[in-house]
């Protein structure tokens, strides 16, 4: 070992494997600084958490631009859902290889573990990673380190790879017990953070994807809100569920037409990027659809950032517009 202290970017989800990774080095009396990172598809609430458990300190970097460019094309393809894990994993590594370039990192680390994830963490998996990140010679997957080929800090003696571990396979069970030693009782549960992976928000950002190709992150924050409904002219309304939807959608009427009950209780929605007045009378309808309207005509407050206007709408059955709904 070198003199003075080792300092490690260790990334960190809040997940076991990754609380575990830091516990591993720490033993070794290196110095860790978590990283964790947010997008419209996680945040850092979870390794904000871990990091205050562990008491190191953490760094909190956006990847929002280059996290959507890899949805819309990932190199390596996506999982199970829109998840490209392969291409995020190598991304985040990258990311803290800049970082440690720039802080005078001796060495970046992960929770991977091999063969947990039989997609992303199988050995070729994680020698993808390593080399496209440009950061294999300093990464280094403490859980699985003996199993896996020595790193140039292994080599150099600034980590005792004797000491490193050798964990593989899905089972949870070494995981579990090493917790136990080190007195972690909460963390995230695996795959537990990442939006990507829900199937049911996949299939609103796939839909998205296919009818507007150059969504930005405002159309993805706008996914997690309400009811989607696709008009025949193929303009979006997002149609509020309750009062949390309503005060979200309320604060995201930035070019878009916001429509809301004046005096019959019913949601708040957003006509998004269109003007058409078929767009807005459709709109209207099925608005009045979802209020408190018992059968009668509803009166709607419609606002499109320069005027507010009062209309009056009949609504309709709600199974009309049925094959709107995304």
């Amino acid at each position: 070992m070198r003199a003075g202290k080792v300092r490690a970017i260790s990334l960190l989800s809040g997940g076991l494997d990754s609380i575990l990774a830091v516990k591993v080095l720490e033993e070794q009396g290196i110095e860790v600084t978590g990283l964790t990172f947010v997008s419209p598809f996680f945040g850092s609430a979870n390794g904000e958490r871990a990091a205050g458990q562990l008491k190191i300190s953490l760094i909190i970097h956006d990847i929002t631009e280059e996290i959507i460019a890899l949805v819309k094309n990932p190199p390596h393809g996506h999982g199970k859902q829109l998840n490209p894990c392969i291409d995020c994993h190598a991304l985040m590594i990258k990311k803290a290889g800049e970082i440690a370039g720039e802080q005078g990192f001796d060495l970046i680390a992960t929770g991977e573990v091999l063969g947990e994830r039989p997609m992303s963490q199988n050995r070729q998996s994680l020698d993808t990673v390593a080399r496209d990140s440009g950061c294999a010679e300093i990464l280094l997957r403490p859980l699985s380190a003996k199993l896996l080929s020595p790193t140039r800090p292994e080599q150099e003696g600034l980590v005792d790879r004797e000491r490193l571990l050798a964990i593989e396979g899905r089972s949870r069970r070494p995981q579990m017990e090493l917790a136990k030693k080190y007195g972690i009782t909460q963390y995230m549960q695996p795959a537990g953070g990442c939006l990507l992976t829900d199937p049911a928000f996949s299939a609103r950002l796939a839909e998205l994807m296919r009818n507007e190709p150059d969504f930005t992150a405002d159309d993805v924050s706008l996914l997690k809100l309400g009811r989607h409904f696709r008009l025949p002219s193929g303009a979006k309304l997002i149609v509020g569920r309750n009062e949390r939807d309503n005060a979200k959608i309320e604060i995201a009427n930035d070019g878009h037409i916001l429509i809301a009950p004046e005096i019959i209780p019913g949601p708040t929605a957003l006509l998004i990027r269109s003007r058409d007045k078929a767009d807005i009378d459709l709109a209207l309808r099925i608005c009045a659809s979802y209020s408190d309207h018992e059968e009668r005509e509803v009166e709607l407050a419609l606002s499109d950032g320069t005027q507010r206007k009062l209309i009056k709408s009949q609504p309709s059955l709600r199974g009309e517009f049925d094959s709107l709904r995304i």
